[in-house]
């Protein structure tokens, strides 16, 4: 299993690298092959393990990962696992890799429902998150090259161990793991994917496993 290293590398090389385990992931994932598990779930169950958080096994079978159709799940990607999703609320576990990025949406009204109010609670490790507001100088967050125009929202907010925000409905936000990753609670009225509406129009919100 390829191993991303944290932070021994310089962001050339660190770049290279996070773009070729991308590939080697699109093709497993193209092929419908199993190396899929053990290379994409695998770094996530690492970073869970990290965190010290006790799953059941189930849940991490269970785990929904998503490369949202670029095949490029190291720079843009989530994995997700979900404790509760009701007609009233909702509860998820967000484990990412150092560096991921979960890419840039917003969640609107649909239907009677205002749009999806939510809490991201960090766990372990640290995370970058960005929402509407006063543009910051300089950020913690890395953009890869080729995806600095699928963004436009850029108030940081980083959230360490216990730290955590509130987002209001149809809020554009994106937020990425640090350089260890990290492991987010997500606490939100129902969550409704389907409905979600991205920055960058080539997104397909579709799991790639499970």
């Amino acid at each position: 299993m390829n191993n991303i290293p944290d932070g021994n590398l310089n962001d050339s090389a660190y770049q290279e690298l996070v773009e070729k385990i991308s590939r080697e992931v699109l093709s497993q994932i193209s092929t419908g092959e199993d190396k899929l598990k053990n290379t994409v779930k695998g770094s996530i169950v690492d970073i869970l393990k990290k965190s010290k958080i006790h799953f059941r096994p189930s849940e991490i079978e269970n785990i929904d990962i998503t490369d949202y159709g670029l095949g490029d799940f190291y720079n843009i990607g989530l994995a997700l696992i979900i404790y509760v999703n009701s007609a009233r609320v909702c509860a998820k576990e967000l484990p990412m890799t150092p560096y991921q990025i979960c890419p840039q949406h917003r969640h609107p009204a649909i239907e009677k429902s205002p749009g999806k109010e939510e809490t991201f609670r960090c766990r372990w490790g640290e995370v970058y998150l960005y929402t509407e507001g006063n543009k910051e100088k300089e950020i913690k967050g890395k953009i890869p090259e080729k995806y600095k125009d699928k963004f436009n929202v850029f108030h940081e907010i980083i959230l360490r161990p216990g730290d955590q925000y509130t987002l209001v409905p149809d809020t554009w936000h994106w937020f990425q793991g640090g350089p260890e990753g990290a492991v987010v609670s997500e606490f939100s009225t129902h969550s409704y994917d389907a409905g979600d509406i991205y920055y960058d129009k080539n997104i397909k919100r579709i799991a790639v496993d499970n």
